[in-house]
């Protein structure tokens, strides 16, 4: 089974959703990239994946042009709000699926504020790609 996860920079919710289909099940080869890849992770996005005993730092962000030449069993977006424009995958891909979250790297307000959306992202992303295992992966 081979998933990739696909946003606009690569830094943040692909990785943690990278991060947690990897937890969910380590024989499910997961890559995540991005269409304007930022070439770094978001530290808060690290951080609030090691809260949880999930280590992501040592992924990459990576441009989707590494992966156009692959077979994917499924490609998942992971872009939000209705601002941002979801990219496109025009690899081989047997399942498109969007699973959408807000961007808690554009939030701003106090730090505990910032905190708090970056948990709660991490925290819908799991519960959003749980429900994606359990029903796609895991049968």
């Amino acid at each position: 089974m081979k998933i990739l996860i696909l946003c606009t920079g690569n830094s943040c919710r692909s990785q943690m959703a990278h991060g947690f289909l990897q937890s969910f099940d380590p024989d499910i080869k997961v890559s995540s990239a991005g269409t304007e890849a930022s070439g770094k992770l978001n530290p808060k996005a690290v951080a609030v994946m090691q809260e949880i005993g999930i280590d992501i730092s040592h992924h990459t962000s990576d441009s989707v042009d590494l992966y156009l030449g692959e077979e994917w069993d499924y490609v998942i977006t992971v872009c939000g709000g209705a601002s941002e424009n979801c990219p496109a995958f025009l690899g081989k891909v047997k399942h498109r699926l969007h699973i959408g979250f807000d961007d808690p790297s554009h939030v701003t307000g106090t730090d505990d504020y910032i905190w708090s959306e970056f948990r709660r992202v991490r925290d819908e992303i799991k519960k959003g790609f749980w429900r994606f295992y359990v029903e796609n992966i895991q049968q």
